[in-house]
This record gives C-alpha cells, structure tokens and sequence, in this order.
C-alpha cells in the first residue's frame, strides 16, 4: 500500500530519509569494538552474568508473529523483569542503527504516564520492540485510539495491552481522593480533561460497594483502576480500523493490571 488512511507510503517516506547516510552509519557503527568494560555484579546492573539466548537476543519479524506469539514475548519478558533476569536485548548502539531507517514494532501499549511504570523495562523489551502510548489513567482519548491505530494497522503491532497500575493517582483524583488542601480548583489547567474518561469505571465500582458492600470490594481503588483498564480496552475495540483486525485475527486487545510493588503484569479477565 502507497498510501494508508492519509498517512505517507513507508518506502517514500524512507526514501525521503536519505537512507545513504544511515547504511553509511551503520557500516561505521556496527564494526566491533575492542573496548572493555570492568565486570559489574549482576545484582548491582540487574543483568544476566550470562550470554543472551538467541531467541531473546533476535525475536521473531513483526509480520511472521501471531497475537498470541506477541503476548506470549511479552509476558515471558515480564516473567524474566519479576525474577530479577532480564537480558535488556537489543539495546544497543547497533538496533539504533538497524532502526534508524524504518520500525516494526510487534506490541503495542496504551500505558499511565506514571514514573514507575516504563513499559520496555517492564517487559524486557529493547529498541524498536513496542509501539507505546502513555498518558495519566491510560485513558482512550482520540490521540491514543489514533495512535494506535496507526501502530497496528500501519506498522504492524500484533497486540494491544491496555494497561492499569496499582495506586494510580489519576484515578485516585477522579475519585475525590486526591490529597491536595494546597492546589487552587481554579489553577488545575487541563487536568480535569482526564477526569470524563475515569468517570465510567469510577461509576461502575461505585455501585458495585453499593450493591454488594464494602465487605465484597475491600479496595475499590484498586477495582476501580481494574476496571478502568477493561473499559478502556473496550473502548479501543470499537474503533472501526481496531475492531475490523480483531475480527480478522491480526490483533488481540486486552487489559492488564501492573502491580509497582512486585512487577508482576496480570491480565485481567
């Protein structure tokens, strides 16, 4: 296809990039190098003391993946981020290189902005890996559907994860619960923009606790960020140009659950 949905053909577009001075680059950059480093324990790097195996070290093309190869990439990833045996692949100056002219990202994310949840380090991911949108409460505002969009269908990511963390601020703010005596309702700028986006999921725990107890929702914060993610997942599945590669079988879309204080990913059901 020349042309997507507006969207400048990727071959002219790379053309256009002048990709003489990046083959010139990398034939440059990806001669070895006899520099040597001082050995650093692995504890203190987070790295294996070991070589990377080859299939972590070279994944699989985008195009030849299924959905569910790309989940299962990810999750075996998470997995290797949880047990303190991540190998950080392709991270280096080379996949700079290697990517410099074009991408083929096989996931895609729709993450929080939040600090502690960096999405490739989570999923032991490198350069080139993941398509990540990230915006406070992960919310499917237009920009991110459009986003997505374009790293689907144009660049070919397999998976959407839709993904929620524990202690999310953005959600603690959309239910009233936001500490702040000090900050002036009228100097909050567009924070409130995010707030019709929460409000669904907060509704829904909300009558939830009402009709079930608090005794049946111990933490409504934390089901209400649940939540949230399976709404904005949902919401992400009624894009036209979204729905029609989950019907085709070239995209799964699902919500997960980050959990900051262990690093363990959940897929929520």
């Amino acid at each position: 296809m020349d042309r997507i949905v507006g969207f400048l053909g990727r071959r002219n577009l790379i053309k256009s990039m002048g990709i003489a001075g990046v083959s010139y680059a990398a034939s440059v950059a990806c001669t070895p190098s006899t520099t040597t480093k001082a050995a650093v324990p692995a504890a203190a790097t987070n790295c294996p003391s070991t070589e990377i195996p080859a299939g972590i070290a070279k994944r699989p093309a985008a195009k030849d993946l299924t959905p569910d190869d790309a989940l299962k990439l990810v999750m075996d990833g998470n997995q290797r981020f949880v047990d303190g045996k991540t190998f950080h692949p392709r991270s280096g100056r080379e996949t700079v290189i290697q990517t410099g002219a074009d991408q083929f990202p096989f996931a895609a994310f729709l993450g929080c902005a939040d600090s502690r949840v960096p999405i490739e380090t989570v999923f032991d991911q490198g350069i080139g890996d993941c398509f990540v949108c990230r915006v406070a409460g992960n919310i499917a505002s237009p920009e991110t559907v459009g986003s997505l969009e374009f790293g689907t269908l144009v660049l070919g990511s397999k998976l959407i994860l839709v993904m929620g963390h524990r202690s999310c601020g953005a959600v603690v703010a959309a239910m009233g619960r936001l500490d702040e005596p000090s900050v002036d309702l009228k100097d909050l700028g567009m924070i409130p923009s995010l707030v019709p986006y929460l409000t669904p999921a907060v509704k829904e725990i909300e009558e939830k606790v009402k009709r079930e107890g608090i005794a049946k929702v111990p933490n409504d914060l934390e089901a209400t960020i649940k939540a949230n993610a399976k709404i904005q997942a949902a919401a992400l599945a009624k894009s036209s140009i979204l729905s029609k590669l989950v019907a085709t079988g070239k995209l799964k879309i699902l919500p997960a659950y980050y959990d900051i204080t262990s690093g363990k990913v959940t897929l929520l059901t």
